[in-house]
């Protein structure tokens, strides 16, 4: 039908662009550039605080003199502790910015955006959070110092994490390993994910893919350790890998409260494993094989099938909400469960954590609140009160107590709430699923 003179033609609403339909991602683009503005007032007004930084480079340095026994690469603050793709990753940096502080904070700042940028994709798919509450991950001033004022290792180890994440939300299990594993070779407190993530890869896959997925990522340790295992394997082991750290009580900002003589002895190491692993597998067995028959049944269903040797049973799809409930909230129990949440982070594989590893489950805490029946006013005050525990300095008797009682409330919250159903489709399926 022809236009009638002097009308002009609309622009069709289909033709707008598809993020301006989405009220979250709009909200979600502008957060990341509000975010980006903060990091760069920060790296330009805030001083840089000295902690690691000399450490990593005097260990890059020997690294890239030709030194392959780990025994020998050593720094400031002590031998180096980190598998070899810590060292892969500061040589590069060091390459980059010469060594120098101020460019390799503008890199992290750039890095702290591709990592927030990732979290916030994984919110916006899963559709947990109402979108006004996506402002919540860029308000940790803990989090901000971390990559920008401190330059850890963990910011690269925890973007990693996060990408194997994201790709596992599409069933990439394969992908989602390597990456997984590679940030395990930066650090190797990304174990914590391990447990509910084997959970899931028996979930969506039958044995031999669980097999080839964990081949993958045993190739991906042996790749980066080669140089070193070639040469000086037990020492590469004994350190990269090291399960026996202690740190000083002094530090601690979970269990400040312990008496000392009680919180360095191993009987509280090992009852504190003890509760790790009952959790894991009391939340494994009720809440996220809830609709398999509980654990056991689902484990002799998996180990039947694989004896009869059926190449298509268990090939499920996995709701992506089902996927992150499960990864965050087994990485939070062993975040309870450490002996030590120190301004680092260390589970109880290496019995204690380090104060700025706050980091490490920091990004999960608005999502594990809103997996919880608290309404909405509780869930603000739970989340400011751990940001406050992580804020004060050094922790005390009372900010630890309260820092525990907060993350046992949260735990119970994720105990009483009710499991989602599991998956896509009851019916096999291959189209979309990675074999």
């Amino acid at each position: 039908m022809a236009l009638k003179p002097g009308r002009k033609l609309q622009p069709s609403r289909s033709r707008r662009p598809q993020i301006f339909k989405n009220p979250k991602a709009a909200f979600a683009l502008a957060l990341i550039f509000m975010d980006a503005l903060l990091v760069a007032l920060i790296i330009a007004y805030v001083p840089y605080t000295k902690i690691d930084w000399d450490a990593y480079m005097s260990q890059v340095t020997g690294f890239l003199g030709g030194e392959r026994d780990y025994t020998n690469l050593k720094g400031d603050t002590g031998p180096l502790v980190y598998p070899a793709g810590f060292l892969y990753i500061y040589s590069a940096i060091r390459f980059i910015t010469g060594g120098e502080v101020y460019p390799a904070q503008i890199l992290f700042g750039i890095l702290y955006i591709i990592n927030l940028s990732i979290v916030i994709f994984i919110y916006v798919k899963t559709e947990v959070l109402p979108w006004w509450a996506l402002i919540l991950l860029s308000l940790s001033k803990r989090v901000h110092s971390i990559f920008v004022l401190r330059l850890f290792n963990d910011c690269f180890a925890m973007t990693l994490l996060h990408a194997a994440l994201a790709t596992i939300l599409y069933q990439k299990w394969h992908l989602g390993l390597i990456l997984f594993s590679g940030a395990v070779s930066i650090k190797m407190n990304v174990l914590l994910y391990a447990p509910p993530l084997l959970l899931l890869m028996l979930k969506a896959m039958n044995i031999y893919g669980v097999i080839s997925a964990l081949a993958c990522a045993a190739l991906v340790q042996i790749l980066a350790g080669l140089p070193f295992l070639v040469s000086h394997p037990i020492a590469y082991i004994s350190r990269a890998f090291n399960l026996g750290r202690v740190f000083i009580h002094f530090w601690s900002v979970n269990f400040k409260f312990i008496p000392e003589p009680v919180f360095v002895s191993k009987q509280f190491a090992i009852s504190l494993l003890i509760a790790h692993l009952g959790l894991l597998a009391t939340f494994a067995h009720y809440k996220w094989c809830r609709h398999e028959g509980r654990l056991f049944k689902f484990l002799h269903s998996k180990v039947t099938s694989a004896l009869s040797s059926s190449s298509s049973s268990g090939l499920k799809i996995l709701k992506e909400e089902h996927i992150m409930t499960t990864l965050f909230a087994g990485n939070f129990i062993g975040i309870v469960c450490a002996r030590s949440l120190h301004y680092q982070f260390y589970s109880w594989y290496v019995l204690l954590l380090h104060y700025q590893f706050y980091s490490w489950y920091f990004y999960s805490l608005p999502y594990l609140l809103w997996k919880t029946h608290f309404p909405t006013s509780l869930r603000l005050i739970l989340f400011v009160g751990v940001e406050f525990c992580w804020n004060v300095y050094p922790s005390n008797n009372y900010s630890s107590a309260l820092l525990l009682c907060l993350h046992l409330l949260i735990l119970w919250g994720l105990w009483s709430a009710q499991s989602e159903y599991p998956y896509v489709e009851e019916k096999l399926s291959t189209r979309k699923k990675e074999k």
